[in-house]
């Protein structure tokens, strides 16, 4: 990936972080974006991490990095940035769609009249909208860049996201059956280029939240399967990472337009493992009807 240059659209933490640091570590330059700032402080989310630590520990990996404060629904911001990156590279060979955040607002098993409508509608601004300002105002650089990859990060297979995922709750669903139909579009409509889209999901990701949630660190994350036997498919927010990392390497990438890949299928492709050596298929034990042992699917 050396003289690379990528956009990883919400890098400040879990996945985004993993593969803005991994394309970082392959020799790519990478713009991280993200809200939460040491100087501006916190997203709406109310996490602590920043985006600046994002460009630390890029740093620490010898790799290259511009991290920037961007809410990327303000589309004047999306437009400075990609001016951004034009002026100072005149390229833009790998974009990155991984803003979310607004599984906050969702509600569990909620049908969409008792759900609370203006987090619902935030939701989806913030999964959906997010993506579309970012593809409106970064693609053309792309193209003229020519051969480029764009990602979409979602949550959940095609199988899973073609009919209506009952009990993430209307809004959610919404969210990520968008983000699928977007790449399904975005990709019709660059078929006479050599651009790639693909949409990738990771399996159940211990990101920061998901190992607060259970109390537990990534050292200590087995212990959580006391109270949560599932959580002993989980995969680290790397496993995903190396797998756009190798993706956006492969010069028959265009293999694979259209599809929604998963971290799993990923690696199973290019021969990576997850940190601990492990490829957890998280969403061919869900397709499986979960099994009691998951041994067979790590």
């Amino acid at each position: 990936m050396t003289g690379r240059v990528t956009l990883v659209a919400g890098a400040t933490r879990g996945c985004g972080r993993a593969i803005a640091v991994d394309l970082a570590r392959s020799g790519a330059h990478v713009y991280a974006t993200g809200r939460s700032s040491r100087q501006h402080g916190r997203s709406e989310i109310g996490r602590p991490e920043t985006i600046e630590e994002t460009g630390d520990l890029i740093a620490a990996a010898g790799g290259s990095c511009t991290p920037l404060r961007v809410d990327h629904l303000d589309v004047g911001q999306v437009e400075a940035l990609v001016e951004h990156i034009r002026s100072e590279h005149g390229r833009l060979d790998v974009l990155v769609n991984d803003m979310f955040g607004g599984d906050r607002y969702a509600e569990w098993n909620t049908p969409l009249w008792e759900h609370d409508l203006a987090g619902g509608l935030r939701m989806l601004e913030m999964g959906v909208s997010t993506h579309l300002i970012t593809l409106a105002r970064a693609m053309p650089l792309v193209l003229d860049t020519g051969g480029g990859l764009v990602v979409e990060m979602t949550d959940g297979t095609h199988e899973v996201n073609r009919t209506y995922r009952q009990g993430v709750g209307p809004y959610y669903d919404l969210v990520k059956a968008n983000v699928e139909r977007i790449m399904m579009g975005v990709t019709v409509e660059l078929a006479q280029t050599d651009t790639t889209c693909v949409a990738i999901t990771p399996g159940w990701i211990r990101s920061e939240g998901m190992l607060e949630n259970f109390g537990v660190t990534e050292r200590t994350w087995r212990d959580a399967i006391v109270k949560e036997p599932g959580f002993a498919i989980s995969e680290t927010p790397s496993f995903v990472a190396r797998g756009v990392v190798a993706l956006a390497a492969d010069p028959k990438r265009h293999r694979f337009a259209g599809q929604v890949l998963t971290s799993h299928d990923l690696a199973t492709t290019f021969g990576h493992t997850d940190v601990d050596g492990s490829r957890p298929d998280c969403w061919g034990f869900m397709a499986a009807g979960s099994p009691e042992s998951v041994d067979d699917w790590r």
